[in-house]
C-alpha cells in the first residue's frame, strides 16, 4: 500500500495530533497512527495542568520551552474551537503553590528569586494574607505562592480537538492501527508497516508515549523511555468551589468547570500496571484533606491511571535520531504533554518543512549517546 502523506505519525495522544495539526495547518500531508483511541492513554489521564514555574527548577531551555506553549494557549483555544467545534476548557485560573512546613515555605521563597524576573506576577503570600485569600485551605499551610497566569484544560478535549482540526485541514488520523515495525532501507526510514500493509512517507515520527521501546528496536537503538504510573481521582465537592489550582505537599487539587475537583497524583515505578489500588487512593485522599479538609466530606465519583512516558533526565526527547535519516522523536514528556503540545507541535513542524532543528538541540536524542 502507497500513503499519500508526507509524514507518518506513530501515535495519536497529545504530542501526536499537535505535530499534525501544526503540519496539516502548514500545509503537509500527514498521517496519525494509533495503535487504540485517539487520547486513551495519557493524554486522557492528564489533569491538564499548564505549570511551567512549578515543573521547572529554574532558568533554561526546559522553562523557556514550558513558558512559550503556555502563552500559545489562549489563540490556540480560539483557533480549535473554531476549527473543530470542541471547547478544550482553557482555564487560566492561577495556581496557588501552598506550603506544608517552614522548609518548603523556604523554598517557595528561594524560587521566587528567579521567578520575579519573568513578568508574570508571581507573589509571595504569608499565613495572614493566606487566611484571607484562601481560607479553605488547612491549618498546616504555612504560606504560599500564587502565580496568577498558569491554569488547565481537559486533556481529552485538547486531543480530540487538534485531531479534529488536523482532519479538517486534510490530515488523515487512523485509529485501532498499531504500527508493528519500521520500513527501512539501509539507514534511512521510509515508512511503516500497520497490520502486514506498508504505509510510506517522506518522513516518520515517533510521538509513541510510554510505548516507545519496541520500535527503537528496529533502529537498533535504545529509546529511552519508560512508564511512570499516575493515579488520579475526582470529587464531588460540598462547598463552594475553589476559584484556582492548589498545589502542595506532592499532591494538587484541580477545579474543573463541571464542578469537580481533580486530585493528583501518584508517581509509580511500575511498568505497564494501569490497576488503581487502594494504597494510591489513599495517599490522594490523604494529601487532598490534608490541603483542603471540608473535603473530607465530598464524594469519590471515580478513580484512574495512566502512563506518563519519564526520561531519564525528565526533559522531553526532540529531533532527529543520530546517524538516521526520515525518523524525528517527539517523546518522554513525562507529565508536561499537555503543557507542551503546542510547542512541540511548532517545532516539530518548522523542523520539518524547513530544516531548522536549533530550538530542538537541548532536547536532542543525541544527548543518551554513550
Amino acid at each position: 500500500m502507497t500513503s499519500n502523506a508526507d509524514v507518518i505519525i506513530v501515535g495519536g495522544g497529545a504530542i501526536g495530533c499537535a505535530i499534525a495539526y501544526f503540519l496539516a495547518r502548514a500545509g503537509v500531508k500527514c498521517t496519525v497512527v494509533e495503535r487504540s483511541t485517539i487520547g486513551g492513554e495519557a493524554s486522557t489521564a492528564a489533569a491538564g495542568m499548564l505549570a511551567p514555574l512549578g515543573e521547572s527548577s529554574g532558568p533554561g531551555p526546559f522553562l523557556d520551552l514550558g513558558l512559550k506553549s503556555l502563552a500559545l494557549y489562549p489563540s490556540l483555544a480560539k483557533e480549535l474551537k473554531e476549527t473543530s467545534g470542541i471547547d478544550i476548557e482553557y482555564d487560566p485560573c492561577g495556581i496557588l503553590w501552598a506550603a506544608l512546613s517552614q522548609q518548603e515555605s523556604s523554598q517557595l521563597q528561594d524560587r521566587l528569586s528567579w521567578q520575579r524576573t519573568l513578568g508574570l506576577g508571581v507573589k509571595f503570600l504569608n499565613e495572614p494574607d493566606l487566611k484571607t485569600y484562601a481560607p479553605y485551605l488547612g491549618r498546616g499551610v504555612h504560606s504560599g505562592v500564587l502565580s496568577p497566569l498558569e491554569g488547565h484544560v481537559d486533556g481529552l478535549r485538547l486531543t480530540r480537538a487538534l485531531a479534529q482540526a488536523a482532519r479538517s485541514l486534510g490530515a488523515q488520523v487512523l485509529e485501532g492501527s498499531e504500527v508493528t515495525s519500521l520500513l527501512i532501507e539501509d539507514t534511512k526510514v521510509k515508512g511503516v508497516r500497520v497490520h502486514g500493509e506498508h504505509f510510506w512517507a517522506g518522513h516518520v515520527l515517533l510521538t509513541t508515549g510510554a510505548w516507545a521501546v519496541g520500535l527503537g528496536q528496529s533502529l537498533g537503538i535504545p529509546l529511552p523511555v519508560r512508564p511512570v504510573k499516575g493515579q488520579i481521582l475526582s470529587l464531588r465537592p460540598t462547598g463552594t468551589r475553589i476559584p484556582h489550582i492548589v498545589f502542595g505537599g506532592h499532591g494538587y487539587l484541580v477545579p474543573k468547570g463541571d464542578g469537580s475537583l481533580w486530585v493528583g497524583a501518584t508517581q509509580e515505578e511500575a511498568g505497564f500496571d494501569k490497576k488503581v489500588t487502594v494504597d494510591g487512593v489513599r495517599y490522594l485522599l490523604d494529601k487532598a484533606c490534608t490541603l483542603m479538609p471540608s473535603l473530607a466530606s465530598a464524594t469519590v465519583e471515580r478513580a484512574w491511571a495512566g502512563l506518563r512516558p519519564g526520561s531519564p533526565d525528565g526533559m522531553p526527547i526532540l529531533g532527529p535520531v543520530p546517524g538516521w535519516e526520515g525518523i524525528t522523536l517527539a517523546m518522554g514528556h513525562f507529565r508536561n504533554g499537555i503543557l507542551l503540545a503546542p510547542i512541540t507541535g511548532q517545532l516539530i513542524t518548522k523542523a520539518i518543512t524547513s530544516g531548522e532543528t536549533t530550538p530542538l538541540l537541548p532536547f536532542s536524542p543525541s544527548r543518551f549517546k554513550a
